[in-house]
C-alpha cells in the first residue's frame, strides 16, 4: 500500500491544474496524479485543432455562465471566485502568454497546446507532484479517515481524494457505490447531417449569421452556419446540439430544422424582394447576390425556388417571389445523424449537481471527496468554456483542499 496525502484520480487537465495549485501552497504534502493511460494531457493536446483554446474572453460571471446548457446556476458562485482574468494571470504567471482572438477564444501566442503540456509538466515536476500513468483505477472504497485505491499498477491511500477523469463510465460506477446518482452522458457537441440538394454542392460554404429553429421544440440558436461535407457546422449548430443534448437524444437524432439564412421576417423579407423586382428588373437573380450571402449559398435558394438560371428579377410570379423568401427565412432541412465535431468530444452527463458543494467542490455525501471538470454534469458550447469550468473547479477544490 502506497501512502499518499493527495491522489487526483485523472491526468487531464482539471487533474494537473488541481495538482499544481495543492502543491504549490503545501510543499510538504505529497500529491500523485493517477492516469489510466501512457500519456496525460490527451484532450489538451487537440484542443482547437492542437492550439488548445484555453478560456473564452468574457470577463462577466452572469454572461459567461450562460455558455453552460448544464451548470449555469452552479458555476455562478464559483466564478465570481475565479474565472477568465484569473486563468489568463495564472499562466501567464507561469511564462504562457496568452492573446484574445476576434471571435473571444483565447489560445497560448505559440499557437500550440504543446505549450500548455509543457507548463503544466514543468511545473508538477518542480513541486514534486508524482505523475503515474498506465494506472487505471478499478476500485475506491473509504476506511475511517483513509481512501483506499486500487489501480492496475497497485494499491494507494490518502486523505483526499480529487476526481477529474472527464466522462469515464467506470468511475461514474465507483461513484455510485458511495451513493452518487449518475445523470446518463449523451453526447453535446455534434454537427448536423443532412442530405439535401440545396447544400450538397456548397462544402465549405459559411453564412455570418443565422437563426436556426429545432421545429416541434423551443429550441433554437443564432450565429455562423458552416456548410460541411455530411451537412451543417459552426457555432449555431453546435449551439443547439449543446443545449438540445437531451432533447436531441430522445428524437434519436433526426428532427427537423428551420434555418433563417437572413434573420428577417418572411414578409419583410418578401417585401425586400418586390423591391429588387423593380430595382433589378433587367438583371437575373441568379447573377444577382443580396443580403450579404454566399454566392454559392445564394445560387442554391434560387434554384430551390423553381427559377432558371436564367430568371430575370422583372419576370418574378408571385409565387416564385413567396417560395424564394421562404428559402431565404423558412428553409427546411431533415437532420439524420450527427457526427463528432473535429476531434473534441464533450458530453453532457455525470455527477449529479445537487450532491456537490459547490464552494468548495466537495461531495456532500463523502467527506474528503472532489470534483473537478467533466466528471460533474456540466458541459458547455465550444470556445474555451469547458476548460474555463476544469479550471475554476481544479482551483476551489484545491483551495479547500489545502486548508481543511
Amino acid at each position: 500500500m502506497i501512502k499518499k496525502d493527495v491522489i487526483i484520480v485523472g491526468g487531464g487537465a482539471a487533474g494537473f491544474f488541481a495538482a499544481i495549485n495543492i502543491a504549490e501552497q503545501r510543499p510538504d504534502l505529497n500529491i500523485a496524479i493517477l492516469e489510466r493511460g501512457k500519456e496525460g494531457l490527451t484532450k489538451v493536446k487537440i484542443s482547437g485543432g492542437g492550439r488548445c483554446n484555453v478560456t473564452h474572453a468574457e470577463f462577466i460571471p452572469q454572461e459567461l455562465v450562460s455558455n453552460y446548457p448544464r451548470g449555469e446556476k452552479e458555476l455562478l458562485g464559483p466564478f465570481h471566485k475565479f474565472m477568465t482574468g484569473d486563468t489568463i494571470e495564472w499562466f501567464e504567471k507561469r511564462g504562457v502568454a496568452l492573446k484574445i482572438e476576434d471571435d473571444g477564444r483565447i489560445f497560448p501566442v505559440s499557437n500550440s497546446s504543446q505549450t500548455i503540456i509543457d507548463c503544466f509538466l514543468n511545473e508538477a515536476e518542480k513541486f514534486g507532484v508524482e505523475v503515474l500513468y498506465n494506472h487505471a483505477v478499478r476500485l475506491i472504497d473509504k476506511e475511517d479517515s483513509d481512501f483506499k485505491i486500487k489501480t492496475t499498477q497497485g494499491e494507494f491511500s490518502a486523505q483526499k481524494v480529487l476526481i477529474a477523469t472527464g466522462s469515464n463510465p467506470k468511475i461514474w460506477n465507483l461513484l455510485e457505490d458511495f451513493g452518487h446518482t449518475i445523470s446518463q452522458p449523451v453526447p453535446s457537441l455534434f454537427t448536423f447531417n443532412i442530405e439535401d440538394e440545396r447544400i450538397k454542392g456548397i462544402p465549405g460554404v459559411a453564412a455570418k449569421d443565422v437563426e436556426i429553429k429545432v421545429l416541434e421544440t423551443g429550441l433554437w440558436s443564432e450565429g455562423p452556419l458552416l456548410i460541411t461535407h455530411w451537412g451543417m457546422s459552426a457555432p449555431a449548430i453546435l449551439k443547439l446540439s449543446a443545449f438540445g443534448a437531451l432533447e436531441l437524444s430522445k428524437r434519436n437524432y433526426k428532427f427537423q430544422i428551420e434555418v433563417n439564412f437572413i434573420k428577417q421576417p418572411f414578409d419583410e423579407c418578401l417585401e425586400t424582394l418586390k423591391d429588387l423586382k423593380q430595382d433589378l428588373a433587367k438583371k437575373t437573380v441568379f447573377k444577382s447576390t443580396q443580403f450579404d450571402l454566399p454566392k454559392r449559398l445564394w445560387h442554391q435558394l434560387v434554384l430551390a425556388s423553381n427559377m432558371s438560371i436564367e430568371t430575370r428579377w422583372a419576370d418574378l410570379n408571385k409565387t416564385q417571389l413567396e417560395n424564394f423568401s421562404s428559402q431565404l427565412t423558412q428553409a427546411v432541412f431533415d437532420v439524420d445523424g450527427k457526427s463528432t465535431f473535429k476531434e473534441e468530444f464533450v458530453t453532457a452527463g455525470g455527477v449529479n449537481l445537487k450532491e456537490v458543494n459547490f464552494k468548495t467542490f466537495e461531495s456532500k455525501y463523502v467527506k474528503g471527496l472532489y470534483f473537478a471538470g467533466e466528471v460533474l454534469n456540466i458541459d458547455a458550447v465550444t470556445g474555451g468554456f469547458n476548460f474555463q469550468n476544469a479550471w475554476t473547479g481544479a482551483f476551489i477544490a484545491a483551495k479547500d483542499i489545502v486548508n481543511s
